[in-house]
């Protein structure tokens, strides 16, 4: 039963494991221009595992940020983890040991938590085992290798990779906007407050990774007070429904 569980982890990494190697590619380029050697850009990626929060992390890095400024950048960035780990502890058995809860947390993104809470039952560990075992390195790698790149390519083409992780960043924000007006508004009011703070006295003279912080939670915590999601939206909600329906059978 691990045997299969860990196979079929393997197998529905694998994809998802090409895709973050494309993609951490371009986010190479940023940790390039941001002055990380091609180890340095592999531990980053190997412990942190999350695109907007390593591309905070490298523009914060380049930008000579603060120690503090670049750990609650990265906190603010990549919380929605912690959203994602509470929905999934929903689904552990519960006798399952600390330190495979601890394991699996660690590899929470969004598509390793896709492709988890959509399995029947409780979490089985090794399934998460198998699909990280070829994503991770595959993410770190490609990390790596666009800073190898960045070193040897020409400054145009180095210029046009950049341009690409902006790319991403738009697939990921576009398809929620499109189905959901306040997550368009709130996206239209994040460009326009970001663009204000480059220019309204006092508030440009913060650093970015500041004037990034202070506008993450003002923005996320008034979308969340006027237009709160739901029970009925939650997905978290309907995968602890299912579980417990599955315990009781």
């Amino acid at each position: 039963m691990k045997k299969k569980a860990f196979f079929d982890g393997l197998r529905d990494g694998l994809p998802i494991g090409l895709g973050y190697f494309a993609v951490a590619f371009s986010l190479g380029i940023v940790a390039r221009n941001a002055g990380l050697t091609p180890l340095q850009g592999f531990i980053a990626s190997f412990t942190n595992v999350a695109s907007a929060g390593e591309y905070a992390l490298f523009t914060s890095i380049q930008a000579a940020a603060s120690y503090l400024e670049i750990a609650l950048i990265t906190l603010v960035v990549n919380a929605r983890y912690l959203l994602m780990s509470t929905a999934l502890t929903q689904r552990f058995n519960p006798r399952t040991p600390l330190i495979h809860r601890f394991l699996v947390g660690f590899g929470i993104t969004d598509e390793i938590f896709g492709i988890t809470i959509a399995r029947q039952g409780f979490i089985n560990p090794i399934y998460n085992y198998g699909a990280l075992l070829v994503a991770v390195p595959l993410w770190s790698a490609g990390t790596s290798l666009g800073i190898i790149a960045g070193n040897f390519l020409p400054a145009r083409v180095v210029s046009a990779l950049s341009v690409a992780l902006y790319g991403m960043f738009l697939a990921i924000i576009v398809p929620p906007a499109k189905k959901s007006r306040v997550i368009m508004i709130a996206v239209l009011v994040s460009f326009a407050a970001s663009y204000a703070s480059t220019i309204i006295p006092v508030i440009n003279g913060l650093s970015g990774g500041t004037r990034t912080i202070i506008l993450t939670v003002l923005i996320a915590s008034v979308t969340a007070i006027l237009k709160p999601i739901s029970d009925t939206d939650s997905v978290s909600d309907e995968a602890q429904k299912k579980s417990e329906q599955e315990a009781g059978q």
